[in-house]
């Protein structure tokens, strides 16, 4: 199928749909006056930047259900005034970079896509003015940090709780716990070992004393003894 019976079948007035016609790639010559744009289904891969510089009057933009992991810097140019609503999902996402996304404020839909959550990412949230909701579907599912429990937990919720960039909790201090911990354990043991010891050294003072008591009475000068006189 050549690409212009491609533009016959796909587009319908201020619509254009292409889902699942297996296009590898953005359709080009799409019409200025396009305000919907449907290529879910496909097999695009990535997006070069300017893919949809033309569509001014675009609102909505469907990519889901594809293979993208790559998207350019740039590839939204020129979006941003007009994009309300705007689909990744279902793709191989893995980093959200301000760079591609920067600017846009669409309700966009990021689910089902292989986010890796570390530093970069936690960073890329703040730079990114996309609507709040958005970024309440980014779901971890790698990380740098395993055993902190990140995979699987939606990215908003993870970095309230945890600095990702110096692999700490937020709330908790976990150097200071541990540091706290050790301190109140030597001191404990400290108190144990001086009670002891000040026990120790009263049982040795205590048997001193009677030690000491039982050798005076030993030494202690008995009473004269007086013999009656005899005479001869």
């Amino acid at each position: 199928m050549n690409l212009v019976h491609l533009l016959i079948r796909c587009f319908t007035f201020l619509v254009f749909s292409c889902s699942g016609v297996l296009c590898p790639q953005v359709p080009v010559g799409l019409s200025n006056l396009t305000i919907r744009l449907f290529l879910d289904k496909n097999l695009l891969s990535s997006l070069p930047a300017n893919s949809f510089a033309d569509l001014v009057l675009l609102d909505e933009l469907d990519l889901s259900y594809n293979q993208l992991s790559l998207l350019e810097a740039d590839c939204f140019r020129g979006l941003a005034p007009s994009l309300r609503f705007l689909d990744l999902s279902s793709n191989r996402l893995s980093v959200l970079d301000p760079a591609v996304l920067g600017g846009l404020r669409a309700r966009t839909n990021l689910t089902q896509n292989p986010w890796h959550c570390d530093c970069n990412m936690q960073g890329s949230m703040a730079r990114l003015d996309l609507d709040p909701s958005s970024l309440a579907e980014v779901v971890c599912q790698s990380s740098d940090l395993p055993n902190l429990g990140v995979v699987g937990r939606p990215l908003v919720l993870l970095v309230e709780d945890w600095d990702l960039c110096l692999s700490v909790r937020r709330t908790t201090d976990v150097v200071m716990l541990v540091t706290m911990f050790l301190w109140f354990t030597m001191v404990i043991s400290y108190l144990i070992y001086y009670i002891r010891q000040n026990q120790a050294h009263a049982r040795r003072h205590v048997a001193y004393l009677k030690l000491l008591q039982s050798r005076q009475e030993f030494l202690q000068p008995q009473g004269t003894l007086y013999l009656p006189h005899i005479n001869l």
